[in-house]
């Protein structure tokens, strides 16, 4: 039995694949985050910031057994095909974002860097090498900075790409507007959801407009070969 919906991320270049793991495990992992940063869910008075970074690299306890789901397994099986994406063994960086503190200048839409260039910094092409993988740690509604989502724009993406491999703050403004006028998602859910984004698909970081701190890992996947015309995977087929 499939465990997310196919077709819809070869429409929408995204698809929730729900409770990839149990809410305990996501409150387990966050209530780590806060030892990380330094902060308490229960003093206000120390959120001062926007965003604050943190970072798993290990892959222990909570985090091992988001990263490691089988269920997960399975989706990233459905989507890139058996044997052709590369496990992670950590969930990497997570910004958290908090409420009543203005805005961080950091919500433009783009899409993530995908491919290494020779001198190990990494680019925006239509051949990428990664996926994208969005791991809720907290309750996210629609006032809690979800990540926006421009549906189906991964097919846009690769129009305005085409052959070129751009630095990430070019493809950026390049990529908004060619997207601009699709229908906006937002990646809401509870603690143990994840969101498997197309690596075209543009999205951008929101505004805060709620009461509690949003916790979100996002991390590439690495593909086993790029996403190119002749692959009969879901990720080709949502480029047509």
């Amino acid at each position: 039995m499939s465990v997310v919906d196919v077709d819809r991320f070869v429409a929408d270049g995204f698809v929730k694949l729900e409770a990839a793991v149990p809410r305990e495990v996501g409150d387990a992992a966050r209530a780590l985050v806060w030892q990380q940063i330094g902060l308490s869910p229960d003093d206000p008075a120390g959120w001062r910031q926007p965003v604050v970074w943190a970072a798993d690299l290990t892959g222990h306890g909570p985090f091992g057994e988001l990263v490691s789901s089988p269920r997960l397994r399975q989706a990233l099986d459905e989507l890139a095909g058996p044997g052709g994406w590369v496990p992670r063994g950590s969930l990497g960086n997570m910004p958290i974002r908090f409420p009543g503190v203005g805005s961080a200048d950091d919500r433009g839409w783009h899409v993530d860097s995908s491919v290494a260039n020779p001198d190990g910094s990494w680019a925006v092409s239509g051949r990428p090498e990664t996926m994208l993988l969005l791991v809720l740690l907290s309750e996210v509604g629609e006032d809690d900075a979800p990540t926006r989502i421009r549906v189906g724009s991964q097919r846009d993406a690769l129009g305005a790409l085409g052959d070129q491999v751009l630095d990430p703050f070019q493809a950026g403004p390049l990529l908004g507007a060619a997207s601009e006028g699709r229908p906006v998602a937002y990646a809401t859910g509870q603690p143990g959801d994840m969101y498997l984004v197309h690596p075209l698909t543009v999205h951008a970081a929101d505004e805060h407009r709620g009461t509690r701190p949003r916790f979100m890992s996002q991390g590439p996947v690495f593909l086993t070969t790029p996403v190119v015309p002749g692959e009969d995977n879901a990720l080709t087929r949502a480029l047509l």
